[in-house]
């Protein structure tokens, strides 16, 4: 266990966001008892996802910071930050409890602050790096499901009228981001593929994440457009942001 530990993958907390995903999307199309099932299951698994990061944290500090430093690993810690923000999008959705959501929120915006420039910060200063093709794959583009999860949950919350225009500006800043990091990281992945061998082997990283980044920035879109009609500035931005949704 004491090994298991020390090498805890950070990409774990996928499992928070593909289990919430399906709580969501069953609470969506009316089918009982599944929604509120996974989101008990959801919550354990997130409890104990956080207590094996900081007990490792806490006991292999030096692994620790050697994955945030590591062009294959580093990127998996942006799985906690789209996980917190599907797990309140599922309690707001699923158990009606914006109170928790917004918590959450926070600590999705606090977790993403510091992750963003944590790892970023750690790939471009470290003196030894991979070449291209060792160094990316479709997983870097879990920065951008986690810049878009920001984004998606503000836009699902209800805040109070005062503050509902500057939740719905961050919204549409994480939007624009993501899909400007989106732009980025696609641009080197494909660079990646077309100019660098590439045998079957090498589609074992979750190169999945392709397509998964761009579902969630079209997810994020349609939440914008279907607040535009409450927000002065989502209105004379509509057709931007419906023709960019489209492009997602």
């Amino acid at each position: 266990m004491t090994e298991e530990l020390r090498t805890l993958h950070p990409a774990y907390f996928a499992l928070v966001m593909a289990t919430g995903i399906v709580s969501i999307a069953a609470k969506l199309l009316g089918i009982p008892y599944v929604p509120m099932a996974l989101l008990f299951v959801n919550l354990a698994a997130y409890v104990v996802l956080w207590a094996l990061t900081l007990a490792r944290i806490a006991r292999f500090r030096r692994d620790v910071f050697a994955d945030v430093a590591d062009h294959q690993r580093g990127v998996g810690f942006f799985t906690t930050v789209a996980a917190t923000s599907v797990l309140g999008s599922q309690l707001a959705i699923v158990a009606k409890h914006e109170t928790f959501a917004f918590a959450l929120w926070y600590a999705t915006l606090a977790l993403w602050l510091v992750l963003v420039y944590a790892v970023f910060t750690a790939l471009t200063v470290k003196e030894t790096k991979p070449p291209l093709d060792e160094g990316i794959n479709g997983g870097w583009l879990v920065a951008v499901v986690a810049t878009q999860s920001v984004s998606t949950l503000a836009s699902i919350l209800t805040p109070p009228p005062a503050h509902a225009e500057t939740l719905l500006f961050v919204s549409l800043a994480f939007w624009l981001a993501g899909g400007m990091l989106y732009i980025w990281l696609i641009s080197l992945i494909f660079y990646r593929y077309t100019f660098f061998r590439f045998a079957p082997s090498d589609l074992m990283p979750p190169y999945w994440i392709n397509m998964g980044a761009m579902a969630i920035s079209t997810l994020a879109g349609t939440l914008l457009l279907a607040k535009a009609a409450s927000s002065p500035l989502l209105t004379s931005l509509r057709p931007f942001l419906l023709g960019f949704t489209i492009l997602f």
